[in-house]
C-alpha cells in the first residue's frame, strides 16, 4: 500500500468519526429540549430536636474527699519489767478485753523480792511494837520522876522512828508488788490485738524501744479527711451569701467509698475540724467517727468520703449535652422560646451533677433546653422540639460521683427511700 492510499483511508475514518459525533450531538441536545424542568424540593418544615425542659429541684450539696482511716485508740505494749517470756497468753488477730492478760514473764526473781519486802514489813512492825511499850512505860515513869525527862524524850522519839521504818518497809512491799504484777503484762485497752512480735523464751526489756504486739480499737474507726482551704472558703462564702443553707445537723453526715468502689453500708459523722493549714498541701485535716461493728475497716486503708455540706432549694440541672463551651472557655446553652425559635444563652456552671452541669446563672425554671440536634440548627431557626426526658438524657445523674471532682450535688432521696 502506497502513502497516498493510507492517507486518503485515515481521512475517510476521520469524517466518519466527525459525522456520528455531531449526529449524537444533536440528539442529545433535542432530548434536553424535550425534558419538562426538575419540581421544587418539597417544603419538610420545622427541623425535630430534643428538649428538656428545666425544673428546679432541691438538692443536697456534696463533696467527695480522699482520706485514710485510723485506730481510735492504739497501745503498744511494750515490758515495764526485764525478764524471760514464759507464755503467749492470747491468740493474734483476736478481740481482747481491757485488763486481759497478754504475756506471762518468769516472776521468780519478783517473788524473791516481794517476799524480802515482807520480811521487812513484819520486823519493822514488830520494831514499832517494841518502842510503842517502851515509850508508854518511861511516859509514866517520867510522870512519878523515876526516869529524867531525857530519857522520856528519846523513847518517843524511837518510836517515831519506828514508825517510819515501818512505813518505808511497807513502801518496799508495795513497789515488790508493782513490779511482780508488771510480769504479767495485760491490754490497757480493748481491741484488737495484732501479731506477736516476740515468742516464748525471748528476753525482753523494761522500756525497749519495739513494742511486743499492738492492740488498737477499731469500732468505732477514726477516718481523717483532707479538704482545701480554697474549697473550705468557698463552701462558707456560699453559706453565707445564702446560695447553700446548712443542713441542720449538728453533726455532718459522713459515707464511705471503699477501693474498690463499693459503697459502705454504716454512717459516720464529722467529729473534728482542723484548725492549722498544711502549709505543703493546703489543705485542713477533717476527722469523722465511723462504726466498724464487723471490722470491715482496718487502719490505713484508703478510702473516699462523701460530705453533705448544704443544701439548695432551687438547683437548675442541666443534661451536659445541652451545654456547649467556646473556645475561651465561656458555657452557653441553646434555649427554644414561646415562638419555638433557638436562642443562645451565656450561661454560668457552678459543677457537675453526675452528667448533669449545676447552672446558676442564665436560664431559668421552664426553659426548653436543647440536647439532640444541636447540629442541625442555627440561632433564630424555627424548629420543632420534643420533649426528652431527663432519665434518658442523663442516665443514672442522681447517683453519678464524679471523682476527684471538687464537690458534687445528689438529690434528696424521697421519704419512702429513707426510710428504706
Amino acid at each position: 500500500m502506497t502513502i497516498a492510499s493510507l492517507s486518503a483511508s485515515l481521512a475517510l475514518r476521520h469524517l466518519r468519526f466527525a459525522q456520528c459525533a455531531g449526529l449524537l450531538c444533536g440528539l442529545l441536545v433535542l432530548l434536553a429540549g424535550c425534558s419538562k424542568p426538575a419540581p421544587p424540593a418539597a417544603n419538610k418544615g420545622p427541623v425535630e430536636v430534643g428538649v428538656v425542659t428545666l425544673e428546679a429541684e432541691r438538692f443536697v450539696v456534696t463533696t467527695e474527699l480522699p482520706g485514710r482511716t485510723s485506730a481510735r485508740l492504739v497501745a503498744e505494749i511494750r515490758p515495764q519489767v526485764s525478764g524471760i517470756v514464759r507464755q503467749r497468753l492470747f491468740e493474734e488477730g483476736a478481740q481482747v478485753r481491757a485488763g486481759q492478760a497478754l504475756y506471762q514473764i518468769d516472776a521468780a526473781s519478783f517473788e524473791a523480792t516481794r517476799a524480802s519486802a515482807l520480811a521487812a514489813v513484819t520486823k519493822a512492825e514488830a520494831g514499832v511494837q517494841a518502842a510503842t511499850v517502851t515509850a508508854a512505860r518511861n511516859a509514866e515513869l517520867a510522870k512519878l520522876d523515876a526516869i529524867s525527862r531525857q530519857q522520856g524524850d528519846d523513847s518517843q522519839a524511837a518510836l517515831q522512828q519506828a514508825r517510819a521504818e515501818l512505813d518505808v518497809a511497807r513502801a518496799g512491799l508495795q513497789s515488790a508488788n508493782v513490779e511482780l504484777s508488771r510480769t504479767r503484762i495485760t491490754a490497757p485497752i480493748s481491741g484488737r490485738v495484732d501479731t506477736s512480735a516476740v515468742t516464748v523464751g525471748a528476753l525482753v526489756t523494761a522500756g525497749q524501744a519495739a513494742p511486743l504486739t499492738t492492740v488498737q480499737q477499731i469500732d468505732p474507726i477514726h477516718v481523717d479527711l483532707n479538704q482545701s482551704n480554697a474549697e473550705l472558703l468557698r463552701l462558707r462564702r456560699d453559706l453565707a451569701a445564702g446560695v447553700l443553707k446548712g443542713n441542720g445537723a449538728s453533726e455532718l453526715p459522713v459515707r464511705l467509698l471503699l477501693e474498690d468502689g463499693s459503697a459502705y453500708p454504716q454512717v459516720g459523722r464529722l467529729k473534728v475540724q482542723g484548725v492549722n493549714v498544711n502549709p505543703t498541701t493546703g489543705a485542713i485535716t477533717l476527722r469523722a467517727l465511723v462504726p466498724n461493728p464487723k471490722g470491715v475497716l482496718l487502719p490505713g486503708m484508703y478510702v473516699r468520703a462523701v460530705l453533705e455540706q448544704g443544701v439548695i432549694d432551687a438547683a437548675l440541672l442541666v443534661p451536659q449535652q445541652g451545654v456547649t463551651r467556646t473556645a475561651s472557655g465561656a458555657a452557653s446553652a441553646w434555649v427554644v422560646g414561646n415562638d419555638n425559635r433557638v436562642e443562645r444563652r451565656v450561661v454560668t456552671v457552678d459543677r457537675t451533677v453526675g452528667d448533669r452541669w449545676l447552672v446558676t446563672q442564665g436560664l431559668q425554671p421552664g426553659d426548653r433546653v436543647v440536647v439532640d440536634g444541636l447540629q442541625r440548627v442555627k440561632v433564630g431557626d424555627t424548629v420543632k422540639p420534643v420533649a426528652v426526658t431527663a432519665a434518658a438524657s442523663t442516665p443514672g445523674a442522681a447517683s453519678s460521683v464524679v471523682a476527684g471532682a471538687p464537690a458534687t450535688a445528689n438529690p434528696v432521696p424521697p421519704a419512702s427511700a429513707a426510710a428504706r
